[in-house]
């Protein structure tokens, strides 16, 4: 049971392990809704004919939604964690549930900007009504000619289309697929909004950790990243900086990189068997009761150590 919650626990906390996350996932969505708006007010223009209404329809929810994911997943550094995880350490060493936590985080946040496109079009009802309009019942009009067939009804989502006779009819069925347009659409928005309620809530549950500990591995994560990526960029100017002197004899860089340059003799490359254990997936794990959180602090406490055999063993272990 106490490894049932501690795995569960990996698994949410992967999606909600920085507060960074969560605000750029609401940048994401924010920007989703700015693009369907322009997109609704600039290039979307229904056919108006039977048989194209439909897939136009589908094609301008499905289409950019599927864009969407796909760029979620590409920017997503856990897609390419997994990746480094298969190449270097080989995926049949992920455990079932190390493989769904990754999975899992993955297809959470790459579909944040999916489903705020796909709601957002439902809400505003002119993709589905183009879509849905050549499949109106017209006995379920009140004096609707009975002899209109899909041809006809498909003409509804352009007013001007519509043959005079018929026109006194197009703001009923168009309340009406907008009706069922927004109905999906909020419909969609609960259970977004219970899918995350519940997973907080198995956040919270199944969690080892205290409130205030979860909030520091939060920080710490965020903290590493920044300064991991910062000293990267001087570490890899300082040793182009090196590498450029050495063969003219002279760097012309800003007051800044000489600065760096004297305050940083040499600048060794890494080698990559170092990149590589710093490089993958990663779970919560602890060592003699003192948590490790992140690859990066694992690979640092083994080093201290100065036990290659016990650190070779455990950097590729995941939970």
């Amino acid at each position: 049971m106490a490894a049932l919650i501690t795995e569960n626990f990996k698994f949410v906390s992967l999606f909600f392990k920085s507060k960074d996350v969560m605000i750029f996932n609401g940048l994401i969505a924010l920007g989703t809704v700015a693009s369907q708006t322009a997109y609704n007010v600039f290039a979307f223009e229904c056919p108006c004919s039977s048989g194209r209404n439909y897939r136009y329809g589908l094609a301008a929810i499905g289409v950019p939604a599927l864009v969407f994911f796909l760029v979620g997943i590409m920017m997503n550094r856990s897609t390419w964690d997994l990746v480094s995880e298969c190449r270097l350490r080989k995926c049949w060493k992920l455990s079932g549930a190390a493989a769904f936590a990754v999975l899992g985080t993955i297809t959470g946040r790459g579909v944040v900007a999916p489903l705020t496109w796909s709601v957002i079009s439902l809400l505003q009802g002119q993709a589905y009504t183009c879509a849905l309009s050549e499949f109106v019942d017209p006995s379920t009009l009140e004096g609707f000619p009975s002899d209109q067939g899909p041809e006809v009804m498909a003409k509804f989502p352009c007013r001007e289309s519509v043959p005079t006779e018929l026109r006194d009819f197009w703001d009923e069925i168009n309340r009406r697929l907008k009706y069922e347009s927004q109905l999906i659409g909020w419909l969609l928005v609960a259970g977004m909004c219970l899918t995350v309620f519940l997973m907080l809530c198995m956040k919270r549950c199944s969690s080892p950790l205290g409130y205030l500990q979860e909030d520091y591995w939060s920080q710490y994560r965020s903290n590493e990243n920044a300064l991991f990526q910062h000293t990267a960029a001087v570490h890899a100017r300082l040793l182009a900086a090196e590498n450029v002197k050495s063969f003219f004899g002279f760097v012309a860089g800003t007051e800044e990189d000489k600065e760096q340059l004297a305050e940083h003799h040499n600048a060794s490359p890494i080698c990559s068997t170092n990149w590589n254990r710093v490089t993958g997936v990663y779970l919560y794990r602890e060592k003699h009761g003192l948590p490790l959180y992140s690859r990066l602090n694992k690979w640092s406490t083994y080093s201290l150590e100065n036990d290659v055999e016990a650190m070779e063993k455990e950097m590729d272990m995941l939970s």
